[in-house]
């Protein structure tokens, strides 16, 4: 009985990161659609913590960071040996944390959000915003190279190159839809695909971490009820 606790402990935690990652994707739609005056074509996701309705985006980074590391403790008691192991779970982890700070430690106005800020980043960054910057930097380093380290485990099992392909392509997207939008947002032009950009990275990186739940908890279901005697 202990052991089938356990075993649904682990399922339960995995599962987690398929809840954060899709999620969190879905929040951010649903309240960049609904609110006033919010482009999402052009604006950071991030702005959504600001404003009358702030507190949702908030409660979403803060969620799915906890999400996260959940995940990442699932993923501990899942991968006790052999390639990334040790990294995958602990660069998950560090993923979930950076999302809770991304939550604690807001954004600064910026990018014309809330109306009449300024259309490129803040001119003076507050504490709290740079801790949001910086965080927010962790939290797609972090996730980016938790793709390569994954890559490199499923090369190493029979079944699994298209993983290694889509793990290396995401690693690879998160990152360079990132730059994109950093790049797109520094002439501070009212109109551009920033906002695009920036989803593009985020779903890139976020669905992964979705997909990869399901994968590994679907072969922990397996390996649990192979050795049910």
């Amino acid at each position: 009985m202990q052991d089938d606790n356990a075993s649904t402990l682990t399922t339960r935690l995995l599962a987690c990161g398929a809840v954060g990652g899709f999620g969190f994707v879905a929040a951010a739609a649903v309240e960049g659609m609904i609110r006033p005056d919010y482009h999402a074509l052009h604006q950071p996701v991030s702005m959504l913590s600001l404003g009358a309705g702030g507190w949702r985006q908030i409660a979403n980074f803060v969620i799915t960071g906890l999400l996260m590391v959940a995940f990442a403790r699932g993923l501990r008691r899942t991968l006790p040996w052999g390639a990334g192991a040790k990294w995958g779970p602990i660069l998950i982890g560090i993923y979930g944390l950076g999302l809770i700070a991304a939550g604690v430690f807001p954004a600064d106005p910026g990018f014309g959000y809330p109306p009449g800020a300024h259309l490129g980043p803040a001119a003076t960054p507050s504490a709290h915003g740079t801790l949001h910057n910086l965080v927010s930097l962790i939290v797609f380093v972090s996730l980016s190279a938790a793709c390569f380290v994954f890559a490199r485990r499923f090369a190493s099992q029979s079944a699994g190159r298209l993983w290694v392909a889509y793990s290396v392509v995401s690693g690879v997207a998160v990152p360079a839809f990132l730059v994109a939008a950093i790049v797109a947002w520094s002439n501070g032009a009212p109109v551009n695909f920033g906002g695009v950009f920036q989803r593009l990275s985020i779903g890139a990186g976020w669905v992964w971490v979705a997909l990869l739940a399901i994968r590994i908890t679907h072969e922990h279901t397996v390996e649990s009820r192979a050795v049910v005697p």
